[in-house]
């Protein structure tokens, strides 16, 4: 019974990694750069950064289930 405890510990752990590598992809894709026209005549265009809101809603689920299968899968090992 140890044994799969163990096991199902490590699985959670290793679903927890994915999860955050999953959400800083999630976030990096939610960025675009978009070109900011002048206010005044004569002055420069500038840039900036929009966020995609689909994509940091999926980047917040992510990162919340990889918080829960990480805390859940030390409790596991610790309790063995």
């Amino acid at each position: 019974m140890k044994q799969k405890q163990k096991r199902r510990a490590t699985v959670e752990l290793v679903l927890a990694a994915v999860a955050v590598l999953g959400a800083v992809w999630s976030y990096f894709g939610a960025q675009t750069t978009v070109t900011v026209a002048p206010i005044l005549d004569g002055e420069p265009q500038t840039t900036s950064v929009a966020f995609s809101a689909p994509m940091l809603v999926l980047m917040l689920i992510l990162a919340t289930v990889a918080g829960v299968l990480a805390v859940d899968g030390v409790a596991r090992l610790r309790r063995r």
